[in-house]
């Protein structure tokens, strides 16, 4: 490693945020520099307090898609550890409530088991998550109706409005897809994926994704994989008989495929009140051939492919973010400790 490199590691090294887990706060990795990971910090896009907070810039990147499956990981990945490591095993069904699997840091809890952010996080992360919708075309509305709702509640409300689209649009524009003609950043996830089924049916050859029904391409780090709960949907056709409408639905950026423990990991917003990296359930025969991933309510109804070379290599251990926590012995050493108790056989995936 070149003596440059060492000291960026040991500039990003005074920014490790490490709390004790034994009081129940959050363990969680500062952004890394511009420089090391060229990327406009969600927080920068916005300026003001909860309450009064407006947003400041929505430009885009718009670059090459070489190289846009790695941006698209390492940009995914970062968010992840800045946002505290939160992991939902979707491979068990319901886990109870004092399961240590999806919060790191002991958030609280909904009625219904989920994890919400303590009070001190949701103002950590308050610009981050509107920063997240200060790209997409409706951010400014979304961030005055939230506006209202700290006003009245504080800083530690929930968000009034469902962000896990805006988090999406945000990755796929600091990862150089800033035309809409490429990907088409909302506050719904249907829009991109109405985009990328009529890519496929009309030819579109702009568009950075084409869809797929599960099981027709293999699944890449960078894809997307998209649920929908309200109505539910197993397949594109389905879909194409109301495209434009309105429909409760979820993507999330795939991280890694792993065929020998029947799964793939994913990472996605507004999961369990975070940016969450998902086990999700997968039946392959081998790697290029999956029957089905996910289960449920969550089970993937389309397959959004990007239009880029794969990754050469296991992501995790090529990003930065990753790449950074392996020169933090102490904050990494503690990590894998919460993965290996949070689930069996994720730190061994994840960890140099």
């Amino acid at each position: 490693m070149g003596s440059a490199l060492k000291r960026s590691f040991s500039v990003v090294a005074g920014l490790v945020a490490l709390l004790p887990l034994a009081e129940a706060q959050q363990l969680y990795f500062e952004r890394l520099p511009s420089t090391y990971l060229a990327v406009m910090s969600p927080a920068e896009r916005v300026r003001g307090e909860p309450g009064q907070m407006q947003v400041l810039e929505t430009g885009c990147r718009n670059e090459s898609l070489s190289g846009a499956r790695e941006r698209i990981v390492d940009i995914a990945l970062q968010e992840w550890a800045y946002f505290g490591f939160s992991v939902a095993d979707e491979t068990v069904e319901r886990p109870p409530a004092s399961a240590g699997n999806a919060l790191f840091g002991g958030g609280q809890r909904s009625r219904r088991g989920f994890p919400r952010l303590n009070p001190e996080e949701s103002a950590r992360l308050a610009d981050s998550i509107a920063g997240y919708w200060a790209i997409t075309g409706d951010g400014s509305w979304i961030l005055n109706r939230q506006n209202e709702v700290w006003s009245g509640s504080g800083v530690a409300a929930r968000w009034r409005d469902p962000w896990s689209a805006a988090f999406i649009s945000w990755v796929m524009c600091e990862s150089g897809l800033g035309d809409n003609a490429r990907f088409d950043r909302a506050i719904n996830h249907h829009t991109y994926i109405d985009q990328a089924i009529r890519a496929r049916d009309l030819g579109n050859a702009e568009t950075a994704y084409v869809a797929y029904d599960v099981g027709e391409q293999a699944i890449e780090p960078g894809d997307l994989l998209c649920a929908a709960r309200r109505p539910t949907l197993s397949s594109l056709n389905e879909r194409r008989t109301q495209l434009g409408d309105g429909i409760r639905s979820h993507c999330d950026i795939v991280i890694k495929v792993e065929v020998d423990r029947q799964r793939v990991l994913a990472i996605g917003g507004n999961v369990r009140g975070s940016v969450s990296l998902k086990l999700l359930p997968a039946e392959f025969a081998t790697a290029e051939d999956v029957e089905r991933v996910g289960r449920g309510r969550g089970q993937i109804f389309a397959h959004l492919k990007l239009r880029a070379e794969p990754i050469s290599g296991d992501p995790f251990r090529l990003s930065p973010t990753l790449k950074m926590l392996g020169e933090q012995p102490d904050l990494l050493a503690q990590l894998r400790a919460t993965l290996e108790r949070a689930v069996r056989s994720l730190s061994d995936s994840i960890l140099l």
